[in-house]
């Protein structure tokens, strides 16, 4: 009888077990935020065919289902796979070819890098990227002398941090024959003292640029999967790339027909009437690893190297206004274009007068289409009174820019004006959600930054110590979302990604901290300890 009763307990075990669904993984034991609409928390799901099946507690997942590969997290913090709303996905890849100027504090150090990095490459073109006048002790534009000096036959291009402005030597310049004389709409050729400095602003960049040597295939594809596993190891899943080419886009579907890349790919196609032409006859294109059914305009440039449009001039420079790098005619013929089409628009604009432009030609043009969720990039000056005009615009913005310029911001804009600066939670308040992302390479890639940027509005330092303008600080559960879901929302993409739900994609991330409860100075130093997408460790 005992033996009987033995046998039939192991029966009654794998008729348990053979009742259970078959599934691809589980995982348990875990401090999962969801991000769903209320916030819920959870400890496990069960992944099948790249997506959550179930969502629930360690028991009742086990309980349903079955699997060889059942991982234990002990305990960690499990969210949604981050969503930079606005990088430059093959900027940052490229810029692992070049020199890296981040942080310099003297154009003395810039030498010093540029001399290395050929020591080593001994190229025939240099570029290198990430120069800030401001971080210095002279806090002007460079000069190319001491470049002709150094490099008289090698052309020469820096690009400013921003993208705004780059410096050329004069053999960078003799490409495209730049004199003191050239002029170009939408760009500034710096003169001092009746010479060439060597610095280009917006458009006149174009100048140089239009006969610099165009990257190879290879450069480009090596660019690709530089940037992607920078991305994975911040726990980035997908990302929004702010402008990207023809070529690049049908490359980037390439590489992710190959499975050479995994990362998922927001693409908005660059605003030349060419591409607009073609994508608009093409019509929108989207899988779940590419998207691609915007295009990114500019509307001024930067408010770093001045080329911010503003609506009166900067305080620090008299009746200089800034830039509209395209012009209204050509702005508003391309946005009614795109109101007739499936696509959005999405459009950099930093200064108030940009931002007003921008806004009143969305709302115009739009009428009565709610829900187009076209979006303003950066929205980063705004007048107190366009606000309201942000009901219908999604703000797509990046809260690491905030604490990048606070320390010099009200020198460009006066103690009134900057109020309306950088205001993440009137954002908020208008549209009712925001896109939250880096502009890596401009800032730094880790979204830990943008979250701590957002909620405590310091520096590294805990400068300011009460926070800059805390008044437009976002929560946590803000801020989340903002990296998530709606992140995910502002790219018509919230049913299939961004939060931890039954029947969207796996992708997520194994944080070694609780992002939304570890002291607040801690989370800049949170590790990812595991990047998934698709249910799949990258």
């Amino acid at each position: 009888m005992k033996k009987l009763l033995v046998l039939l307990f192991v029966a009654l075990i794998f008729s348990c077990e053979s009742e259970k669904t078959e599934v691809d993984s589980i995982f348990i034991n875990a401090n999962i935020h969801t991000v769903n609409d209320n916030s819920d928390k959870a400890e496990a799901f069960a992944i099948k065919d790249g997506k959550f099946l179930e969502v629930g507690s360690s028991k009742a997942i086990q309980d349903k289902y079955a699997s060889n590969n059942i991982i234990d997290v002990n305990g960690k913090t499990i969210v949604p796979g981050f969503i930079d709303a606005h990088c430059h996905f093959l900027g940052l890849g490229l810029n692992q070819q070049s020199v890296d100027l981040v942080g310099t504090k003297s154009f003395e150090e810039i030498i010093q890098r540029i001399s290395e990095f050929q020591n080593e490459k001994n190229l025939d073109f240099i570029t290198g990227r990430g120069w800030d006048q401001n971080n210095w002790e002279v806090k002007e534009f460079p000069n190319k002398a001491l470049l002709d000096a150094l490099y008289p036959d090698t052309p020469i291009v820096l690009t400013r941090i921003d993208g705004h402005a780059i410096l050329a030597n004069q053999a960078a310049l003799d490409l495209g024959k730049v004199t003191v004389d050239s002029k170009v709409s939408g760009g500034e050729v710096v003169i001092e003292n009746g010479e060439l400095t060597g610095v280009l602003v917006d458009n006149a960049e174009n100048l140089v640029m239009a006969h610099w040597p165009k990257s190879s295939k290879k450069e480009l594809i090596n660019a690709f999967l530089d940037a992607q596993k920078i991305c994975f190891d911040y726990g980035l899943t997908t990302v929004d790339d702010a402008g990207l080419s023809r070529q690049a886009i049908e490359l980037i579907d390439s590489l992710q027909q190959s499975g050479d890349l995994k990362i998922r790919v927001y693409a908005m196609v660059s605003g030349s009437k060419e591409n607009v032409d073609y994508y608009l006859n093409k019509g929108v294109s989207k899988n779940d690893r590419l998207n691609v059914s915007s295009f990114k305009f500019y509307a001024d440039g930067a408010l770093g190297s001045r080329g911010a449009m503003l609506r009166a001039p900067y305080s620090d420079k008299p009746n200089h206004f800034g830039l509209m790098v395209t012009d209204l005619e050509t702005f508003n013929n391309a946005a009614k274009r795109i109101a007739n089409s499936e696509f959005q628009m999405n459009t950099h604009a930093i200064g108030d007068s940009a931002n007003h432009a921008v806004l009143q030609t969305y709302n115009k043009v739009l009428k009565d289409q709610s829900d187009r969720r076209w979006r303003v990039e950066h929205a980063q000056i705004v007048s107190p009174g366009d606000f309201e005009l942000y009901k219908n615009v999604m703000p797509s913005i990046q809260p690491t820019h905030a604490t990048s310029d606070m320390y010099w911001a009200e020198d460009r804009l006066g103690s009134e004006r900057i109020k309306g600066a950088y205001a993440n939670k009137q954002l908020l308040d208008a549209y009712g959600k925001v896109a939250l992302g880096t502009d890596f390479p401009v800032e730094q890639v880790s979204p830990f930054l943008t979250f701590y940027a957002a909620t405590a509005r310091q520096d590294l330092e805990a400068y300011p110590k009460d926070g800059f303008q805390m008044e437009n600080a976002l929560s946590r559960e803000e801020t989340l979302k903002g990296m998530t879901i709606w992140a995910a929302y502002s790219n018509f993409e919230e049913n299939e990604k961004g939060s931890i739900e039954k029947g969207k994609l796996a992708d997520f991330i194994i944080l070694d901290k609780d992002i939304m409860t570890v002291e607040v100075h801690e989370i800049p130093n949170i590790k990812v300890e595991g990047t998934f997408v698709g249910g799949e460790k990258q």
